[in-house]
């Protein structure tokens, strides 16, 4: 069975989520959160499951991250990873890559394939790195008919 992760708030945290929970202008999940964390130090988990109407995985996940992370990090969301480039090709660097799909395969080749267009599109320097995947999406918004 899983360790189960004691809460022991000090005097500042024990005011701090009581302050925000006294505001209530945080967001509504912070405010359960830090609702969780006042409970754990005197309650089991099923008591503040039943009490506060939420799941025993977020009551065990609020306790894992207060311990392991600290009281910040157990009420405030988790920054969002950076999202990545939206395009890889602009609409220039589509029209080449159809035309190099409706065109002549390479030499020794019967028909194109994913992957070698995509190392023909870099060797041709309209993409830094463009993967399969990419070169499917991309083909597949067209309606040609390559065969």
């Amino acid at each position: 069975m899983a360790q189960k992760q004691v809460v022991q708030l000090g005097d500042g945290d024990r005011q701090q989520l009581r302050s925000l929970l006294r505001k209530g202008k945080a967001s509504a999940r912070c405010l359960i959160r830090a609702r969780i964390l006042l409970a754990a130090e005197q309650l089991t988990d099923e008591e503040i499951v039943e009490q506060l109407e939420v799941s025993p995985s977020l009551v065990y996940d609020v306790r894992h991250r207060f311990v392991r992370e600290g009281l910040t990090a157990a009420v405030q969301r988790r920054p969002q990873p950076a999202r990545p480039a939206a395009r890889k090709l602009d609409g220039d660097g589509e029209a080449h890559l159809i035309a190099l799909a409706c065109g002549a395969p390479a030499e020794g080749r019967a028909a194109w394939t994913l992957r070698l267009l995509a190392d023909r599109m870099v060797e041709l320097k309209y993409a830094d790195a463009l993967s399969h995947e990419t070169v499917r999406t991309v083909l597949k918004k067209t309606k040609s008919n390559r065969g």
